[in-house]
């Protein structure tokens, strides 16, 4: 839907779960329908922790349009590295991405179109997305929120009064 507009390449990328009895039919489906586009390429990777934080670092846009997802330490380690997001409004994702403030929502094939074009068209905006993402996952996910949290409750339990200033 997007190359029709804008000349871009899609890299797939991603490895096999050993609880997805039908991962290989889909990867293979995946892949008669890539061979008649030279623009997509698609990754088996078995061992793929390296592999994925090279190709996010490389690439301009990630996307992780689950349908179902818990907490898709994907989208975070995207969100990490900068760059900006589209991902399925679905499961964990909306609380690591605030829609249009660290990434993008969708909940259709042609949502995520139209934000990959609206990302492609408009890199400034994208590198706002990756700045507030990054800033995000600072902020809520990393350890040091947890011990910051655990200092605090650790100090209010000894201190002597309502207000606690820090």
């Amino acid at each position: 839907m997007v190359k029709k507009y804008i000349d871009c390449q899609l890299i797939l990328a991603g490895g096999t779960a050993s609880d997805d009895p039908e991962g290989i039919a889909v990867y293979e489906e995946v892949m008669a329908r890539a061979r008649a586009d030279a623009d997509i390429h698609i990754l088996l990777l078995p061992q793929n922790d390296i592999e994925v934080n090279a190709l996010q670092r490389a690439s301009d846009i990630i996307m992780q349009k689950s349908i179902k997802e818990g907490f898709g330490l994907t989208v975070s380690e995207a969100l990490w590295k900068g760059k900006p997001v589209i991902a399925g409004h679905t499961g964990g994702i909306p609380l690591q991405i605030k829609h249009k403030y660290s990434g993008l929502l969708c909940r259709s094939v042609e949502g995520a179109a139209f934000a990959l074009k609206q990302l492609l068209n408009s890199p400034e905006y994208g590198r706002k997305l990756g700045e507030n993402g990054r800033e995000h996952v600072r902020n809520n996910f990393l350890i040091t929120r947890h011990l910051r949290h655990y200092l605090i409750l650790f100090i209010s339990l000894f201190h002597q009064g309502d207000v606690m200033y820090l």
